[in-house]
């Protein structure tokens, strides 16, 4: 079961209360009854030390008699200070019973505690020997005093240090269940600004200046995560804007050519001329939607699998081979530079589709008549490989965009070559790369644009 941020809270100020208040309330106990044995035993000492210098004079029964009736004189009416005197003539012993004496004549010299017959708490006794003279022999004094008010002290201190931790617990409880109330308002209006956020507010942000610091630090987390999610967002709607403008196009040629056709009786060889037209559009159809159901792979955190070291010259040169018409067309020619013995763990089908790309994208913004240069690298940690081609110069706040789906630089490049992109080539060849664990780049001068990728070793 769930509980309130606030209960635990209180709960957490209880136990905590409760455990400082036994350990104190445990320091207390150890201490007084420390301290009440300390005065049982000088009252013991005080008291022995009293009559050990009367019997020490008492040789005689006559001096005996006498010292035996300041005992009896000592000695309370409830019993709490008791005299023995243990002696093998029973002229020179001193108790109530026989039975009392037998048990206090095993006592040995010192302090020590003995249960009488007839009482439930034992006695505290002090045992001292006193040495034979004239006619007395040899005999044991014994002081008792008991230790039931001692023992009631005791009790009643722990009663009332039980009460008091019970209520110190109560009263901590509530008043920390009312200070964990008000220490975390901020939170509450924290939680409440965080509910006003919907998606018809998406730039509202917490308000962090008037919250305590540990919890600014939580708001400044959450707005930045807000910053985030609504840059994905508006980059999923310009996302979705370009599937639906990309996508239209060729269905309005279908449906306007279908219609066209279907105005009027068409001969066989019109009909075939419009499906062949609609075959070219539901082409392009589809290469929209493998390269969006392989860049969706791609978001998926997909790698690519089946990597084998492969000198990159070779499929870089391969793959060229598939242009060569349309570079002949075009009067294009493709040079490789750089370390052409460079190797690099690759999915070869993946490699070649990227560098497939790069080369449409330079074809598709040269100019006949000119070089276009791949250029490979070693670097740390990997190998690089870059097309560039001659062309007008893009600016530098378009090149971060340039792999973008959809993004495409219009006013600064032209389109030259018969093969136009749909905008998702560049965006495949930073697929490509973050399935490897690369990176992509692009640099543009004047009269130079390089774009490209790494893979690493």
């Amino acid at each position: 079961m769930k509980r309130a941020l606030t209960t635990r809270l209180a709960a957490m100020f209880a136990l905590v209360a409760v455990v400082a208040f036994t350990l104190i309330g445990a320091a207390l106990y150890a201490v007084l009854h420390r301290e009440l044995v300390r005065q049982q035993m000088d009252v013991l000492s005080t008291t022995s030390g009293e009559m050990m210098f009367s019997l020490t004079r008492m040789g005689n029964q006559e001096r005996w008699a006498r010292g035996m009736a300041k005992m009896d004189t000592l000695t309370p009416a409830d019993g709490s200070l008791r005299f023995w005197v243990v002696s093998p003539d029973p002229h020179f012993s001193y108790g109530k019973s026989a039975a009392e004496l037998a048990r206090i004549a095993d006592l040995d010299d010192g302090y020590d505690e003995i249960i009488l017959p007839g009482r439930d708490r034992p006695m505290r006794t002090f045992t001292r020997t006193v040495d034979a003279l004239e006619q007395r022999p040899q005999v044991k004094f014994v002081v008792g005093i008991a230790t039931e008010p001692y023992l009631h002290t005791l009790h009643t201190f722990v009663i009332a240090l039980a009460g008091l931790l019970l209520v110190a617990v109560l009263v901590i409880m509530l008043l920390g269940q009312w200070m964990a109330s008000v220490g975390l308002r901020p939170l509450k209006r924290l939680s409440s600004e965080a509910q006003k956020i919907s998606p018809a507010h998406p730039a509202q942000r917490l308000q962090a200046a008037s919250l305590p610091v540990e919890l600014e630090d939580l708001a400044h987390t959450f707005n930045g995560a807000l910053d985030r999610l609504q840059a994905a967002y508006m980059q999923l709607e310009a996302f979705n804007a370009d599937v639906a403008h990309e996508l239209r196009t060729p269905l309005t040629n279908l449906i306007g050519q279908t219609q066209v056709a279907l105005a009027r009786p068409r001969g066989v060889e019109e009909l075939e001329e419009t499906l062949q037209s609609n075959l070219e559009e539901l082409d392009r159809l589809r290469a929209i939607v493998n390269d969006m159901l392989f860049l969706a792979r791609a978001d998926r955190g997909e790698a690519a699998t089946g990597l084998v070291s492969t000198v990159v010259a070779d499929e870089v040169g391969k793959t060229i081979e598939f242009f060569e018409f349309v570079l002949d067309d075009l009067g294009l020619t493709v040079l490789v530079e750089g370390d052409t013995d460079a190797v690099a763990p690759m999915d070869r089908a993946l490699f070649r589709r990227a560098v497939t790309n790069l080369l449409q994208n330079a074809i598709q913004h040269t100019r006949g008549g000119t070089h276009i240069v791949v250029r490979l690298e070693r670097r740390a940690g990997g190998v690089s490989v870059s097309v560039s081609n001659p062309g007008d110069p893009i600016d530098a706040a378009h090149l971060p965009r340039l792999f973008d789906r959809f993004y495409r630089v219009d006013a600064a490049r032209n389109d030259h070559g018969a093969a136009h992109g749909h905008g998702l080539g560049l965006a495949i060849v930073k697929a490509v790369a973050s399935m490897h664990g690369g990176r992509v780049f692009a640099f543009s001068d004047e009269g130079n644009t390089a774009i490209g990728f790494n893979l690493p070793s």
